[in-house]
Formats: structure tokens, sequence, C-alpha cells
């Protein structure tokens, strides 16, 4: 028996993608069988707008790309401390339960979001066209992160820079930095003072921050030249891992995304292998259910799964915009969401593992050394390395870590300005380097004044006010117009185009029920606890918090103002008005029809 394929015929289609007709030839025993099937061709992706889009070069580069922006510093430096003080173990509980009913569904929701429409945040509201706002908002809220995230990188830089040396500089108080105040851990008789006065506190705030030149917000003097040296540097890096879009992006994940896993490693082979390890470990670890009973372990639960993911940055739905159609967006969203919640409890033991090591050297109680944010990876664990032999090694592999944790992530929200802004703004993209140029350009400068003496007050300001509330708020108005207004039924009928079954009761719920009451929970303790910003003993003064308002406010008042916007320029009366606005636009000609699926009770009710 034998086979042969005859050449392709092309069929008498002449116009667009052509169809090719397929015939094979089989010959058995002297007779020939024939066979043949039109086989189109696989079309090129496209956004709604029919216009060509690019796609990612491999699918690992996208979940490469995903795991490097939700796994960030926070996994490091926030969710041990967390943990720790949260009942350990026991704190795992209201976490778990709160990533199943909110953070996985709104994980899913966004990479479900961007893939369909593959639009950046603001275009794809083509689907509810009256909150397109809340592209706007966050595209705004990561465009404000980006003003103070880099400066963070930069930190991490410079102590790289600093730990080539025979002797880490924030081993000793005789340097001309210090004050007088300072004293080595051996030679503090008061606990309390420890933070205040040990060289590597002193070395952060007096050596890299400069802050004993400036007193307050109002007086921050000039930017620092090798801050700003750092901040360029890091700059430079994310242009050219953004400029040409995905293509370059994608690769660059392989590294930044990879590498904090690989140091994690070595520094937990070399962590437990520490005198006090264990201890540390176990205080990680150790289970107080009666924790649960206070009300603000749920509430660091929740506020912890509410950043932890990414949601609501736009960076999900940038990046999945540029999978292919079909692309099992499902699977993604557990893979890499388990994936950052796996990191952060597996920093945990990194983290502890030193943090009792450091405990049992200087013979002070582990709760006096465990603390979280940037004072734990600047101060604490450059501290608890500088006593190990080999000291320069081990720091330059830390920094090096929390150098590939930040850039990815910082890449990420890049993405996410730069895509939705493309979008929406079609002239754009043919002009992505000098588009993507003006914004980290523009991102640098703003960058400047938290690089100034007096940068830390800035820095404190945007940490407080540019991601806070105003993340929840855009989520919440996310969620209540995909679900409610677009409706669960319908996004459920997209997600089954694209991977060929809808999504489960369960999921349905979440988005519908479960996931919006969280948010509005949420944002309203988000309101409830608000304290105004500090650092330190240095209280801000009120004009400062009024501009931390003010920040706040321009983000999330981008949902309200558009939709405004929409209204007004819709003719007709205002029900006609509002029928355009809330249907999708590809159902308008619908509207002229009078059926407005959003006017029918059945829209509202099903799940």
């Amino acid at each position: 028996m034998s086979s042969v394929v005859a050449p392709e015929k092309p069929a008498s289609n002449t116009m667009g993608h052509k169809e090719v007709e397929l015939i094979l030839v089989k010959e058995q025993n002297g007779v020939q069988f024939t066979s043949s099937t039109l086989v189109a061709p696989t079309p090129p992706q496209t956004n709604p707008s029919g216009e060509e889009r690019e796609t990612w070069g491999k699918k690992i580069d996208f979940l490469l790309s995903v795991i490097g922006f939700a796994v960030d510093l926070a996994n490091v430096w926030r969710f041990p401390y967390l943990c720790y003080k949260n009942g350990g173990g026991a704190f795992l509980v209201p976490y778990m339960f709160f990533m199943l009913i909110a953070g996985m569904p709104l994980f899913y929701m966004e990479l479900a979001l961007g893939q369909y429409n593959r639009e950046g945040a603001a275009g794809v509201w083509k689907i509810c066209p009256i909150f397109k706002g809340v592209g706007f908002t966050v595209i705004l809220i990561s465009l404000y992160v980006g003003f103070y995230y880099n400066v963070i990188i930069s930190w991490a830089l410079f102590y790289l820079f600093s730990s080539f040396t025979s002797e880490l500089p924030w081993v000793h108080c005789n340097n001309s930095w210090n004050s007088p105040n300072c004293s080595d851990w051996a030679d503090n008789s008061s606990v309390s003072d420890i933070y205040k006065s040990t060289p590597a506190q002193e070395y952060f705030e007096r050596g890299v921050l400069h802050i004993q030149d400036s007193n307050g917000i109002d007086n921050l003097g000039r930017p620092r030249w090798q801050l700003t040296s750092c901040l360029g540097v890091v700059i430079v890096l994310l242009y050219f891992s953004l400029w040409k879009g995905v293509k370059t992006s994608g690769k660059v994940v392989w590294i930044t995304a990879t590498m904090p896993y690989v140091v994690l490693t070595v520094l937990l082979i070399r962590g437990v292998t520490l005198p006090g390890a264990i201890d540390g470990i176990k205080a990680y670890l150790s289970v107080d259910f009666l924790k649960l009973c206070d009300a603000q372990v749920w509430i660091d639960a929740a506020t912890q799964i509410c950043f932890s993911l990414g949601v609501g940055f736009g960076v999900l739905i940038a990046f999945s915009s540029y999978n292919k159609f079909s692309n099992n967006c499902y699977r993604d969203a557990i893979i890499t969401s388990s994936i950052n919640s796996l990191t952060s409890f597996f920093s945990g033991f990194v983290v502890f593992s030193f943090l009792g090591y450091l405990s049992q050297k200087h013979n002070v109680a582990l709760d006096k050394v465990a603390r979280d944010g940037a004072g734990l990876v600047f101060v604490i664990y450059p501290e608890a390395i500088a006593t190990l032999p080999g000291s320069s090694v081990w720091a330059v592999i830390f920094f090096i870590m929390l150098l590939s944790l930040g850039i990815d992530s910082a890449m990420g929200g890049m993405e996410s300005v730069i895509t939705g802004l493309m979008d929406e703004f079609k002239c754009l993209h043919k002009h992505r380097e000098l588009f993507t140029l003006f914004i980290v350009v523009s991102t640098f400068l703003i960058s400047l004044f938290c690089v100034t003496n007096g940068g830390m007050y800035v820095f404190t300001l945007l940490d407080h006010f540019a991601a806070g509330t105003s993340i929840l708020f855009g989520v919440l108005i996310e969620a209540i117009g995909i679900a409610w207004f677009y409706g669960v039924d319908r996004f459920s009928d997209d997600i089954e185009e694209m991977i060929g079954h809808r999504p489960g009761l369960y999921w349905r719920l979440c988005w519908k029920f479960v996931s919006p009451c969280f948010l509005l929970f949420m944002v309203v303790i988000s309101f409830a606890t608000f304290n105004p910003p500090s650092y330190g003993t240095y209280t801000f003064p009120p004009w400062a918090n009024m501009v931390g308002w003010c920040l706040a406010i321009s983000s999330m008042s981008m949902v309200p103002l558009y939709a405004i916007y929409k209204l007004c320029i819709v003719p007709g009366k205002f029900c006609n008005r509002l029928a355009y606005a809330i249907t999708p636009e590809t159902e308008h000609h619908l509207v002229d029809n009078g059926e407005v699926r959003q006017f029918t009770l059945k829209h509202w009710l099903v799940v």
C-alpha cells in the first residue's frame, strides 16, 4: 500500500484568506482511492475592530509575565509578616477562603475579559460603554504606582552596587552618615531603641535616603545624583524591555520571573543551616486558632488577597489581550494565582529562617526583629546577611532577587498603561517606541521627587493614596459592570466560545454575588479604617493629605465623569441614551429595534 499527497489546489475564492483543497491519493492492489478536503488556514489574531494584533511568541512567555507581575516585593515583605502576626498557620484559613471566593474568580474574570475582547483596560469596555471610565481609572492607578514603585527598584540597585565591597557599609557606625546615636546590636541596652540606631537602619535612612537633610515634605531638596543614576538605569531597563511590545518583554521575563525562585531556594538552603532558624520557622508556622476570632485578622487576609494577585491594575487584561483567542484562560488563572500564593508561603520560610537566626544572635525576642515593608528588605534582612561569612556574596544574591522581583512587576504596570492608551488611541500603534519612551521618561521625571533628601515623604504619600481605596473601588465597578450590566450569562457565553465550555455555577455565583459583596465590604472597611500617612514620628501636614486625596479621587472620578460624558454625547431621550450606553457596541442595531436586554427582568435574574 502506498500513498501520495497531490499538490494543493487553490479554491475559487480569491478574496481574503483562501481555502485550499487537499487531495489524498491511496493506491492498494493497483486501485487508486482519492479523497479531498477543503481546509481554511487559521486566520490571524485580530481585535474586535478587525485589525491584526500581536500575540505572545510562546505560551510560556505569557505565563511567566503574569507570574512575574503578580509575584512582587510584597510576597517577600508583607505576607510572611502577616502570617506570623495573625496566628501563623491559622492565618491561612481566612487567606484561602478569600482566595477562593474573590481572588481566583476576579483573576479569572480579568484574564477572560482581556483575551476575548483583545483590547487594553479601556478598550474592553465596548461591551458596556458607560463603564469605560473604570478602564481609565486602572490605567491612572498603574501610572501613579509607577511613580514610586520604580524608586524601590532603584534602592535595590543602589544596595547591589554597595555590596561589591569586602565589608558591607551597614556593618559599623564609623561612617560619615552615622549619627552619635548609632550603636551596634550588642551595644544596645534598650530594646526599644534597636531599630532607631542600628547601623543598617542608619545606612538606609541616612546613607541612602539622606532623610536627615530634610525636615519634612515641604523641604525636599534636590534629587541625589546617586539615586537618580540608579533610577535612570531602571528606566532604561524598562524601556528596552517594553519598546517592541510582548515580543521583547516576553523574553525578559524568562530571567526576571525565574530568578527569584532560584535565589529564594539558595537563601532557604543557607537559612535553615543557621542557628535559631528552626525557631523562626516554628514561630512562622505556629497555629493560634483563637486569632480567628479577631476581625482584624480577616481584614488583613482580605486586603492581602486584593493586592497580592494584581487584580485591578489593568495588567492582567493587557497581558491576556495578546493571547490567542482559543487559549485556555481558565487553566492559566488557576495555575498563576496558585503559584502566586505558594510563592508567598514559600518566601516565609526564607524570611523567618533568617529572622530566627538574627533573634538568637542578638538575644532578642523574635517580635523585636519581625517586621514588614521596606524595613524588612532594606534594614533587617541586610543586617542578618552582614553577619554571615562571605556576606558580600549573599548581599549581591539577595539584591539581585529584589531587582528581578521589582522589574517584571514594573514592566506589567507600564504595559497596562501603554496597551490601554494605544488601544484607545489607534494613532499610537504606529509609534509604539516613541510612545513608550514618552511614558517611561514622564514616569522618571515625576519619580525624581522621590529621590530627593525628603523623597521618602513623597514616597510614603504616594504609597498611601495611589493604589489603596481607589483600586478596590475600581475592581468593584469592574465586577458590577461585567456581571450585572454586561451579564454573567453573556460573559459565560464568551468564555465558552474561547475555551469550549462554560464556567461552572460556582464561578458564575462568585462573579455575580460573592465577589461584588466582598469588594463592597473592602471599600467600606478601607474608608472606615483610614489613617493619615506618617513616617516614623513625622506627621504629614493637612495640605499633603489633601494632595493625597486629590490623587486618589482623580483616578476614581474617571468612572462617573466618563459615564456622564457618554450619556451626554448620545442623542435622543434619556432612556435611549441609557440603552446605547449600557449595550455592547456590536448590538447597537438591536437598540434601534427596541431590543435592550438590560431592560428585561430575565437579564438581571439569570446566573
